[in-house]
């Protein structure tokens, strides 16, 4: 948990079948509520993620109107919009792109569409009935997921963006109309020669994060 950190910037190189298949060995061992296990993952490789990448770019060719299956923050206030803009900063610092230029930070958010160029991405969805809580859990699983694909080196970014063309990748990928698309995880091994994945956002101290009663 002290190392991982979210790509944006992914080698061609494609993650094995057995590699994949440890990673959801783990993932599933994941704990919820009454034990639902609310989560499924459509994960693409190949053609299929090109496809895919393909489909989000034509819908968003117009601009990336969003249309999520499940309502986004509706604003970001005070410390919340601190560390949003202390992690947007940067990235687009990283990557050489001045605060004012906001074309330039307008195509690095169009990369989320791309993958950034990850060979795989993982589609999770919910069960809408189990409302707040089954997205809980489906967040554990990611978390799980993440964490082990970093403990084989392989790279991920958990992505919002493509669940606002939520209605774009259930079409594609011929997903349940009745299941939530919740997150996606693009995922490969990373490019590290690129300097967007040279920097690492901060925490707060555990002083801030608990409170204790006794």
């Amino acid at each position: 948990m002290s190392t991982r950190w979210s790509c944006r910037a992914f080698s061609s190189r494609p993650v094995p079948r057995t590699e994949i298949a440890k990673i959801l060995e783990a993932a599933r061992k994941t704990p919820s509520w009454c034990n639902t296990q609310p989560w499924h993952v459509d994960i693409t490789e190949g053609r299929a993620t090109d496809d895919l990448r393909a489909a989000l770019r034509a819908a968003i060719a117009d601009g990336p109107g969003q249309n999520p299956d499940i309502e986004f923050p509706t604003s970001y206030e005070g410390v919340y919009r601190d560390r949003r803009r202390e992690s947007g900063f940067q990235l687009y610092e990283s990557l050489g792109i001045e605060k004012s230029d906001r074309a330039g930070s307008a195509r690095q958010m169009l990369r989320n569409f791309d993958f950034f160029d990850a060979p795989h991405v993982a589609i999770v969805t919910t069960e809408p009935a189990l409302g707040a809580y089954g997205a809980v859990d489906c967040g554990l699983f990611v978390q799980s997921f993440v964490l082990a694909a970093h403990s084989l080196g392989i790279a991920t970014i958990p992505q919002a963006a493509l669940a606002t063309q939520a209605p774009v990748i259930r079409e594609h990928l011929g997903l349940d109309q009745k299941r939530h698309v919740l997150i996606g995880v693009s995922f490969g091994y990373p490019d590290i020669t690129s300097p967007v994945n040279g920097y690492r956002t901060s925490r707060r101290s555990t002083e801030e994060v608990a409170t204790f009663h006794a």
